[in-house]
């Protein structure tokens, strides 16, 4: 059970400041992005390039569970609502950060995938819905806490297709962890009356451990066959629980795609075609385990009645040959009806991908120049996509966020050194856009993959798989990068920091970026170019995105800091605090 302790005030304060800036009365943050365009941006100035100096902690939250912080807090009628680890939420006075109520999540099974960690509730009409790593979606009274209703969409461990006590003596003793087991990471969207989320752990399989850091930092197993699950997006009746509908990412018709050579931007994907059709009568069924996990929250266009959402990797990971074809419609930033979940548009950023190249970052909307109605994907491959959003069209491509090296170049016996690796160019955490420049945390890195074989055995044919590490000689860091949209996608400005970025950035008018580091440090760093204006010491890492709202007069930013496993192996401590900060009277 979880462990809730409450608020410790570290600084008071009388009534609204008076800084001669603007600053509303009253601004919400009332959903995940902010609002549904998901762009992390918000118009407040009262904290800005003169006054960021100044900033202070308010008040702190402690948690009492520790690691894998990620969820962004929501404020809606002056109560800021969060969720932790392992799926318990806090409803808090966002002045004061007293607690109101607290909710102590119950799993139904310790059958999860990977980490239990949450990135965030929805708050709509009077509910709080948080979607659960044991696969649960639930609906809490956003005034007393109560459960009003409590879905089980999935059970995690149900069609489960391999584990890892069944590979590890396989993979010469070394320790394994994961399988495909589905549950919800991301914060529910709410539109049209529906609450919608989807699945992760769909495609992911199982990861050797090491000393670096598990999941993230370990090596990925692509086990040959038939290991993975068919991913999924849901929308639920937000006064019921009850499914309205639900789309499949594989399709059971037309998931071999067309065989292309190149992506749709025309860069060569280096496959061997002939070797992927001689063994697709074989594999006609693959689409039934094809993974395409559903990392982030969907944006969302009123108008137009569309929802943006991006699709994950293919199963088996890293291994192709059992899976021919494009593996439609994983690795895509695709377009659903919301009212029906049904198919409008998609464009596959890699088809037959064989590198993580998950499309994890949350999708934003965006005004081009000339009045073009647009949606933008920031990318593991390491480029930001525009598209028009009514018919997908292209519009645009970023100039590069990374050195690429070997894009696409296939595993082998020998090991392919190929940059970006798994992690990115940009992972899940959101990209922040204010009007002109994408403000995103890159990882820049190479990293080695290579096919390995288990010789035959009495009862056990020959295992092939294609283990991921670090390559070796390769500099490792990451990057507060600048893109100028309205600009052609052009890097505006780029800064290293000083440990790997994660969680993701918040833009302000006060013409603020912040973004969070590995080693607990939260920066705010000037929009103009990048140079780091105040930064704070959150005591763990920053695995969350930021976000800010006004109350009385008075601007708060708030954040999460409670580290993870690669932060713990980097030597930086795990954390549960939820930080506040403020400007003094």
């Amino acid at each position: 059970m979880a462990r809730w302790i409450g608020a410790v005030l570290l600084a008071c304060f009388a009534g609204p400041a008076s800084l001669g800036s603007t600053s509303a009365a009253e601004s919400p943050w009332p959903a995940f992005g902010h609002d549904p365009s998901n762009r992390n941006f918000s118009d407040l100035t009262q904290i800005d390039r003169d006054t960021v100096g100044r900033l202070r902690p308010a008040w702190i939250f402690q948690t009492g569970i520790t690691g894998y912080f990620q969820a962004q807090p929501v404020m809606v009628d002056g109560t800021l609502f969060v969720s932790t680890t392992q799926n318990n939420v806090a409803a808090l006075d966002a002045k004061t950060g007293k607690p109101v109520w607290t909710y102590t999540h119950k799993p139904r099974t310790e059958k999860i995938f990977g980490p239990p960690s949450n990135r965030g509730v929805a708050v709509s009409g009077g509910l709080v819905f948080e979607a659960t790593m044991d696969g649960r979606l639930i609906a809490l009274d956003a005034k007393t806490g109560r459960i009003v209703w409590d879905k089980e969409a999935v059970r995690p461990e149900e069609g489960e297709s391999e584990t890892a006590s069944g590979l590890a003596a396989t993979l010469g003793g070394k320790p394994v962890q994961g399988s495909s087991r589905l549950g919800f990471k991301m914060p529910p969207l709410v539109a049209d009356g529906l609450v919608i989320v989807g699945v992760t752990g769909a495609g992911y399989g199982l990861h050797i451990e090491d000393e670096a850091g598990g999941l993230d930092g370990g090596a990925v197993v692509g086990i040959e066959g038939g290991y993975g699950r068919r991913g999924w997006l849901a929308a639920y009746d937000a006064k019921t629980g009850e499914e309205r509908w639900r789309w499949y990412v594989t399709p059971s018709e037309g998931w071999e795609g067309g065989f292309v050579a190149q992506t749709a931007d025309g860069t060569p994907l280096h496959r061997d075609i002939a070797a992927e059709k001689a063994a697709a009568p074989a594999n006609r069924d693959a689409w039934r385990v094809g993974g395409g996990s559903l990392w982030m929250t969907p944006a969302y266009d009123r108008d137009l009645g569309l929802i943006f959402l991006g699709t994950g990797n293919p199963a088996p990971q890293n291994f192709g040959l059992s899976r021919p074809g494009d593996n439609l419609y994983t690795m895509c930033l695709v377009a659903l009806d919301v009212k029906t979940g049904a198919l409008r548009w998609y464009y596959q950023q890699v088809p037959h991908d064989e590198w993580g190249y998950d499309v994890a970052a949350p999708p934003f909307l965006l005004d081009m120049p000339g009045g073009a109605k647009a949606v933008a994907s920031a990318s593991k491959t390491g480029w930001i996509y525009v598209h028009d959003r009514a018919t997908g069209t292209l519009l645009a491509r970023s100039a590069p966020l990374v050195d690429q090296q070997n894009l696409f170049a296939p595993p082998t016996p020998q090991g392919t050194v190929v940059a970006p690796g798994p992690l990115g160019a940009v992972s899940w955490p959101p990209t922040a856009y204010d009007g002109r420049r994408a403000y995103v945390q890159v990882r820049h890195g190479a990293t080695t993959y290579t096919v390995k074989t288990v010789p035959a055995a009495a009862g056990r044919p020959e295992i092939r798989y294609t283990e991921t590490g670090e390559a070796k000689g390769e500099a490792s860091f990451s990057t507060l990068t600048a893109v100028d949209l309205v600009d052609g996608g052009r890097i505006a400005w780029s800064v290293r920091s000083g440990s790997r970025l994660s969680g993701g950035t918040l833009a302000t008018a006060g013409g603020l970026v912040f973004s969070g580091e590995e080693d607990g440090h939260l920066d705010a760093h000037d929009a103009k170019d990048g140079r780091i204006l105040w930064r704070f010491q959150c005591g763990a890492g920053i695995s969350g995105p930021a976000m800010t709202y006004a109350l009385d007069g008075k601007q708060y930013l708030a954040v999460a800091a409670g580290g993870a496993s690669f932060t713990k192996a980097s030597g930086f401590g795990t954390g549960d605090a939820l930080l506040v900060f403020a400007l003094p009277d």
